[in-house]
């Protein structure tokens, strides 16, 4: 069975073709720039090619998507006959989808009902589906959402405490990111431990230029650091993460902003960027802190101590923790931040071998053979995730 896994955005199309009889990769790219000029960037085994085809739509990527996995010289496929399924990167369920789901209308329909949840990602993703089903009429659609995996928190932890009616009326509550990656890394570590699931007590970091960390226990999600929106939590490449809310009427006042202004500054112009003023790249980061950039340095500590303040209370929150899982950019290969954020952790008994943190590119224990509590390093792969969970939708597991 061969799967397609659409990720879409507002401007860009990112693709995988998995064949999951042995779950290799057959062709991946990216089609950007859509809307604007277009840019498509096809890659396999045998190489990567690279073009610049119009793009006024998503459409119209999705064609250009097609027409490269079909062309002669670095095509992977000889007919769309060859695509069994298509899975889909779906940002927010809400509480409506707890899983992955085949699409039909009644489920498009719900996915553009949450949208207000999700202004800038849902919209996209309908895009996307809607574009693969113009051009792949009668393959079978699943939606896999960022949010399900999150969706067995308990209220004592998905509640905020606002007045009762908000949830009601507004379903404000923390519904959490990432959740693909958290499981698929949940998972790998299961396996990297030969342990079950099922016992196991987890944090797992998913640090990118977004980020967020969870704790899992037995195989569930029961807290996460993002909430009603990606804003909340970690300190992050551009997001400033948990802050006291009166800062944004504070900023209003004393900046004369609108709350929207507000808002897209938190987004957009904090975290990293704004505390250093280097950038929002921790390789540039780093780079400013060893040539003695004070404030490059404080970010770096504030990302650190954030990532470990959020492991410790999750461990406190689960009565105890077996591993801590770095994944993402970051989490995979940065050492530098790894060993700030471990640094933290020696009291419950993680503690790290330098080398083996040194290490990068594949699944890892880095811990000391003494260690009480494991550290681990698990590249993610959502793409294989969404391939996997559309499989099983389609073959009724």
């Amino acid at each position: 069975m061969n799967i397609l896994v659409i990720n879409c955005g507002s401007s860009s199309l990112k693709y995988q073709l998995l064949d999951m009889n042995n779950e290799g990769v057959l062709a991946k790219g990216i089609c950007e720039r859509i809307g604007i000029d277009g840019r498509l960037v096809h890659e396999r085994p045998e190489g990567k090619y690279e073009a610049n085809p119009p793009m006024p739509d998503h459409a119209a990527a999705m064609a250009v998507l097609i027409d490269a996995l079909l062309d002669a010289n670095h095509g992977v496929i000889k007919s769309k006959d060859e695509i069994h399924a298509i899975g889909h990167r779906v940002v927010h369920g809400g509480e409506t989808f707890t899983q992955s789901i085949l699409i039909d209308e009644k489920v498009e329909s719900a996915v553009e009902a949450t949208s207000d949840l999700a202004p800038l990602h849902n919209p996209p993703n309908l895009t996307g589906i809607r574009a693969c089903r113009q051009h792949m009429p009668t393959v079978p659609q699943v939606g896999v959402f960022d949010t399900a995996f999150h969706q067995t928190m308990p209220p004592k932890a998905y509640l905020y405490a606002l007045d009762y009616d908000m949830y009601d009326k507004h379903k404000i509550r923390r519904y959490g990111f990432h959740g693909t990656s958290h499981k698929y890394v949940s998972q790998q570590a299961a396996t990297l431990l030969n342990r079950p699931l099922k016992e196991l007590k987890l944090v797992t970091c998913h640090l990118g230029n977004g980020a967020s960390v969870c704790a899992i226990k037995g195989g569930e999600s029961v807290d996460t650091s993002m909430g009603l929106t990606p804003l909340e939590g970690l300190a992050m490449g551009t997001r400033s993460g948990d802050i006291d809310p009166a800062i944004i009427t504070f900023i209003m006042e004393k900046e004369g902003l609108t709350a929207q202004q507000v808002i897209d500054a938190l987004n957009k112009k904090s975290g990293m960027l704004g505390l250093s003023g280097v950038g929002s790249d921790f390789r540039d980061l780093a780079a400013a802190a060893n040539d003695g950039n004070t404030k490059a340095v404080d970010a770096l500590d504030v990302f650190a101590y954030r990532v470990a303040g959020y492991v410790g209370r999750y461990a406190a929150c689960m009565n105890g923790l077996d591993a801590v899982n770095f994944t993402a950019g970051i989490g995979e290969n940065d050492s530098y931040n790894r060993a700030k954020v471990c640094e933290y952790l020696n009291w419950f008994g993680a503690s790290i071998n330098p080398e083996e943190n040194k290490k990068r590119g594949q699944a890892l224990d880095i811990s000391n053979p003494d260690a009480k509590v494991r550290v681990l390093v698990i590249p993610t792969n959502e793409e294989l995730m969404i391939a996997r969970d559309t499989k099983k939708i389609l073959e009724g597991k």
